[in-house]
């Protein structure tokens, strides 16, 4: 092995390990230094991964949190209303999703790693447009109560999964851009959702079913028949979606065929031999790939991850705030329900661009810590004009501060996914380190689906300020992480300026992962 090369900013990629050296080696010609691969155009080689990975990936999460979502449109086109439903089994319905979907996040990236994801990505989501089309059937409260249980069950692999997979892909300050672009799509389908659901709550009455009976089967992709949504519940649009998925997404770098084999050897290489501090005569490798416990069990007890979801949960339950009850939120400042419904679109249009912006200058410093506070301090900002302001007095700043709030979440969501899994080194302890992540924080949307209870509108005090509570939880827990990071990093280089990596091998090394005295974290 040759030496490492590090950049002048100090940060690199996680390693990824599910290749050694040697299989490296046998990819291209022998690979030793960074020099060897100086014929290659690193640039063009992104712009062709992003244009093979990202859209699709996009399109699977623009599907996938449109259908979580517009429960929050049908309601207010009588979805409530037709199903009988009082408010408290209305917010039960909100909440189960996320008991299954928390449950199954880890489970289902293990399973990642043991199917291909061009498999496992467009089988998870063939089965949740089956169950979203069957949304639009159900006749009282159990039947949407179950069919939210298992629409948890079978979204959960997605988000983990894909946030996970774009780790064996790009360097750690390429990442965040990536996973804005794929979360944008969140955005861009709470503004789709808006129109979508203005114009399909015109179809009132068409086949003999209520309007918000086909915002749940068109978005869930059935053929605008009643017998055909009631008999197969043949999601015609998704299966298409799957297919094409099944062919479109590329599994890892090293068996991509879009890239060549000096290529392929060069991404590779670039994730294995950055983001660790060490020293330039010394060789260092990867944390092996090979399934062991130790690994599993070292993300479950790894300090940084539970300290990370409070800071998860003080992003997340402003968003689902925001996209379960923004309709509802809009609709109580004295506007009509199709107005309300469009007056979503600005919102999250805007708040798709700021979430691009703010993941491009993040990996251009090479921080997370600045922007995620920048971005917490703007959602206080926001939901305090919300709590302060009495709506039926002034809707505009009521409708101003959500507008604020949301071009803060938007953004501040790939941030907090990217600086975990900047900081977690080894393929299978960062896969379930971020399963574990979006899994416990995701447990912060069934808190957020009962924050905005119907008797406390139009003001919604007790929402408004649950939400602020937990920004508040955020920036505290963002502190302790800063504090953790700094200490360890300082200590490490304490221990190396002594003399202390002599007593390791590299295979040693290998094993801490980024425990590791030559790793560094990334504030």
């Amino acid at each position: 092995m040759g030496t490492y090369t590090e950049k002048p900013d100090g940060l690199g990629s996680q390693s990824d390990d599910r290749v050694d050296v040697e299989q490296v080696d046998r990819v291209a010609v022998p690979p030793t230094t960074l020099q060897s691969f100086a014929h290659l155009d690193e640039k063009a080689i992104l712009r062709k991964m992003d244009m093979r990975l990202i859209p699709m990936l996009a399109l699977l999460y623009l599907l996938s949190f449109l259908d979580r979502g517009n429960i929050g449109n049908a309601k207010i086109e009588g979805l409530q209303e037709d199903l009988k439903l009082t408010d408290d089994q209305y917010n039960w319905c909100l909440t189960a999703f996320f008991f299954t979907y928390a449950a199954f996040e880890v489970p289902s990236n293990l399973m990642l790693k043991k199917v291909r994801p061009s498999i496992w990505l467009p089988a998870i989501m063939v089965a949740w447009g089956v169950v979203m089309t069957l949304m639009g059937i159900v006749q009282n409260y159990t039947g949407l109560l179950t069919a939210r249980i298992f629409l948890g069950v079978t979204e959960a692999g997605l988000f983990p999964g894909v946030a996970y997979y774009l780790t064996n892909w790009y360097k750690r300050e390429e990442i965040q851009l990536r996973q804005a672009m794929f979360f944008s799509a969140a955005s861009v389908a709470g503004a789709f959702s808006g129109l979508l659901a203005f114009a399909i709550g015109k179809m009132d009455g068409v086949a003999g079913l209520e309007g918000w009976r086909w915002i749940f089967i068109l978005e869930g992709k059935s053929f605008s028949s009643r017998e055909l949504a009631m008999g197969l519940g043949w999601c015609i649009v998704t299966v298409i979606v799957a297919c094409i998925a099944f062919f479109a997404l590329f599994d890892f770098p090293e068996t991509a065929g879009f890239l060549n084999e000096d290529e392929r050897a060069f991404v590779m290489y670039r994730l294995k031999y950055q983001g660790q501090s060490q020293d330039p005569n010394r060789a260092q490798v990867a944390q092996a790939d090979e399934f062991k416990w130790k690994y599993v069990k070292d993300a479950f007890l790894d300090w940084q991850i539970w300290v990370n979801i409070f800071v998860y949960w003080g992003v997340v339950c402003p968003l689902y705030g925001i996209s379960l009850f923004l309709p509802t939120i809009i609709r109580q400042l004295g506007y009509k329900s199709s107005q309300a419904q469009l007056m979503t679109v600005p919102i999250y249009i805007t708040a798709a661009i700021l979430a691009v912006i703010v993941a491009y200058c993040s990996d251009k410093v090479g921080k997370r810590s600045p922007f995620i506070v920048g971005c917490l301090l703007t959602m206080v900002i926001g939901f305090s004009m919300c709590i302060a302001t009495d709506p039926r007095e002034h809707p505009k700043v009521v409708y101003g501060g959500v507008f604020v709030a949301a071009c803060a979440i938007y953004p501040a969501f790939p941030g907090v996914i990217a600086w975990l899994s900047n900081n977690l080194s080894g393929s299978l302890k960062r896969s379930v380190g971020m399963a574990l992540q979006i899994g416990v924080g995701n447990l912060g949307g069934a808190m957020a689906s009962n924050f905005y209870r119907a008797r406390d509108g139009p003001r919604y005090v007790l929402g408004h300020g649950l939400e602020l509570g937990f920004i508040g939880g955020g920036l505290i827990a963002c502190a302790v992480l800063l504090m953790g990071y700094t200490a360890q990093n300082r200590k490490r280089a304490r221990k190396i300026d002594e003399g202390a990596l002599d007593l390791y091998s590299p295979e040693e090394l290998s094993e801490k992962g980024d425990r590791a005295l030559t790793y560094r974290y990334v504030y």
